[in-house]
């Protein structure tokens, strides 16, 4: 009974095991799998394509590049390296210390218009190899005290101009507004005065926003080491637009800012008497000083770059084309049956 039992058991679990359906035994049936085909980006089929495409962009980039080297060719600007010759022969071996000391520093230059300048001429200062874009000096200011009068202890981010050894704060505090350019320049043509206008030639949105029309300059430049100009402490910030052209830092170690315009024609052949006072200090690390006198186009100011790169472009491509061209005509290459891409094919069986 008990062999017999598990036997019987055993065939019966046989034979449930037999009759019973098996998990998962019927599955889904395809008739074919195929893969979606989706839509792509189709090539250029045929070289006249890629003929006509470099055609095109010379066809626009040669007239462009054109009319902007005319543009910048119609651009009078004259350029007055100073730094050197404004210094007395025999203090040119130490160039540092005459700068500093209390020497005059007053420079007389003459200056020849080659062709009419048009109004409004614009006057720039340039200087090289000064790195206004070093982290630590481009840090070193506090846009919370520059614009509102209640932040004028924030001077954190100032140092070594935050304050003064007494701890009052330093409005404007840091590093740029203590170097800012302090070199003068006044004009005469023919014994007359040419008028410099040094109104409106910061950004509007800077005199508006970032410099407060109720923040007055504080203890600015009374250390015992001056790095630039000073600043009128009757007048706010907003009005001291020469402080406001020289915080907005530059991103190149050679720039040029605007110091002012001179709103009258210059004439050709005329002779203008430059009186400089050449008292900033770019001697220290080896910097170079230019006066710049700049009529302006519809582009800007003269700049070569931009018609240059446009007529190298339109160039290539044409010369590109011509080739292209070329070897299309003499042997041209045999194109494979189009009827064989994807887009092409009959896909009523899919």
């Amino acid at each position: 009974m008990n062999a017999s039992n598990p036997s019987s058991s055993a065939a019966g679990a046989g034979s449930a095991d037999s009759t019973a359906p098996r998990r998962n035994s019927k599955r889904p049936k395809y008739s074919r799998f195929t893969q979606q085909e989706l839509p792509a980006c189709k090539p250029i089929l045929t070289p006249k394509w890629v003929i006509g495409t470099f055609l095109l962009v010379s066809v626009i980039f040669i007239p462009i590049g054109v009319v902007s080297l005319f543009a910048s060719q119609d651009v009078v600007e004259i350029v007055d390296r100073y730094e050197t010759d404004c210094i007395p022969e025999p203090s040119r071996n130490d160039k540092v210390g005459f700068i500093q000391s209390n020497q005059s520093k007053t420079c007389q230059r003459t200056l020849r218009i080659p062709k009419h300048m048009k109004q409004p001429i614009y006057v720039y200062y340039q200087l090289d190899n000064f790195y206004q874009n070093h982290r630590r000096y481009v840090k070193s200011r506090s846009d919370q005290q520059l614009r509102n009068n209640g932040s004028l202890q924030e001077t954190d981010a100032c140092k070594p101009e935050d304050t003064t050894p007494g701890g009052a704060p330093i409005v404007p505090c840091g590093l740029i507004a203590w170097s800012l350019f302090n070199d003068t320049y006044d004009f005469t043509r023919n014994n007359q005065i040419l008028n410099v206008n040094k109104r409106g030639i910061s950004w509007k949105s800077d005199r508006e926003h970032k410099f407060g029309k109720d923040v007055f300059p504080r203890n600015f430049q009374n250390g015992t080491l001056k790095g630039g100009a000073t600043l009128n402490p009757n007048l706010t910030l907003s009005e001291q637009e020469d402080l406001i052209v020289w915080m907005r830092t530059a991103a190149l170690p050679t720039f040029r800012k605007l110091y002012g315009k001179i709103e009258v024609d210059l004439q050709r052949d005329e002779l203008i008497n430059v009186t400089l006072e050449n008292n900033y200090n770019t001697y220290s690390f080896g910097g170079k000083k230019k006066l710049v006198l700049s009529t302006t186009s519809w582009l800007g100011g003269k700049n070569d770059f931009v018609g240059i790169a446009y007529l190298t472009v339109g160039g290539l491509c044409f010369f590109l084309a011509l080739v292209f061209l070329l070897i299309y005509l003499i042997k041209p290459r045999q194109l494979g049956d189009p009827s064989y891409l994807s887009w092409n094919r009959n896909s009523s069986g899919h």
